[in-house]
């Protein structure tokens, strides 16, 4: 069997199990039933989005057949030939985009479908300077949120004296923004020399970068009462009139899984709690997601897709103004460098859209 008929029997799998959970919804039981209809209506709202382009490549194919057999018995007549073998082409040209189309929503549709995320920066080696590095990564993503109108909130931060950032959460808003910042999640690299240093040599400091898909409370049962110990304290401060006498600060421990999160941001305890139930959703959500894909997937071992952090997957090298994509340049791809000047900037589109391309091709290369 070729790729092609394989491709084509698990669409058909597919489109059959569409058919299949639209007759379930529409029994009088399962539609009465909140419980039975909202999973099949989320999963019949998935399939649609492949089913519906599927028939359509269907239907397309059906009349370039159509067409073929006129220009066969069009023999004697050259111009309803020439007409037919037009429509022909024009046919089979429009069928194979939409199969590439289908291609795409098939191994990138569920990612494209998110549109929330929690960017988690963290400062690694370097001192003072792995934290500057992170802010200007907080800068540079920050801009390119701008660039595709996204909504940027900023949920979280420990700040340094110089001006840096030991942590940051943010929480980035916007369509296909799990697609396109989802390549970021790892250790990101810089050289340049510091401000700090007097004898002009160039250091090398690290952060980490982890991209995390915010879910719909619905994706993730967590019971509050029982699943998640809260712990308040007071936020602390300099003293005096400015101290905070209430407790404020708050940490949630999910006791499954160890996960835990502390926010102290926020005067109001009640606001701070708010956030750190949105960050503990996201990274209790991103657990078991990742642990299904290790064991989908467990013969990839690129960044791609994989959610691993520690893998280096960027060297920003500013004396050479060189942005090096690692994921690129170990796949054997010309492009993998990049200006530095334009990432920082947040103009990222060239970037992302080439380790979109190669993430692509690797999942269809796996289908």
């Amino acid at each position: 069997m070729s790729d092609q008929e394989s491709l084509v029997e698990k669409l058909d799998e597919l489109d059959r199990r569409f058919t299949e959970v639209t007759e379930q919804m529409s029994a009088p039981a399962v539609a009465a039933s909140p419980d039975r209809i909202t999973p099949l209506a989320r999963e019949r709202a998935r399939l649609a989005g492949i089913v519906h382009p599927y028939r359509r490549y269907k239907e397309l194919c059906n009349q370039r057949d159509q067409t073929q057999t006129v220009l066969a018995e069009a023999a004697d007549d050259h111009d309803l030939k020439e007409l037919a073998l037009v429509e022909f082409d024009d046919l089979r040209h429009r069928a194979a985009e939409v199969m590439e189309e289908i291609k795409g929503l098939l191994v990138m549709g569920d990612e494209d479908r998110i549109e929330s995320v929690m960017v988690e920066i963290r400062a690694g080696t370097g001192g003072s300077e792995a934290a500057l590095f992170a802010c200007n990564l907080l800068n540079m993503y920050r801009r390119y949120a701008e660039r595709q109108r996204w909504n940027f909130e900023v949920l979280s931060a420990r700040a340094t004296d110089m001006g840096g950032f030991r942590e940051v959460v943010v929480n980035v808003r916007g369509r296909s923004v799990y697609t396109r910042l989802g390549y970021e999640g790892g250790g990101h690299r810089v050289q340049r020399v510091p401000k700090t240093e007097s004898q002009g040599r160039v250091h090398t400091s690290a952060a980490t970068v982890a991209v995390l898909p915010e879910p719909e409370e619905i994706d993730v049962e967590i019971d509050w009462g029982k699943d998640v110990k809260e712990h308040t304290s007071r936020a602390g401060g300099p003293g005096g009139q400015s101290v905070n006498k209430l407790e404020s600060a708050v940490k949630l421990e999910h006791v499954s899984t160890g996960i835990t999160v502390s926010m102290r941001d926020e005067k109001s305890q009640h606001k701070n709690r708010a956030k750190a139930r949105r960050i503990l959703l996201a990274r209790v959500y991103e657990h078991h997601r990742s642990r299904q894909a290790a064991a989908e997937a467990a013969t990839r071992k690129s960044m791609i897709g994989s959610g691993d952090r520690s893998q280096r997957i960027r060297t920003y090298n500013f004396p050479q103004n060189r942005c090096t994509d690692h994921r690129l340049k170990g796949a054997g791809q010309e492009g993998a460098n990049f200006n530095l000047d334009r990432i920082i900037a947040g103009d990222m589109d060239d970037l992302i859209d080439s380790l979109v391309a190669h993430d692509k091709a690797q999942r269809l290369a796996d289908l």
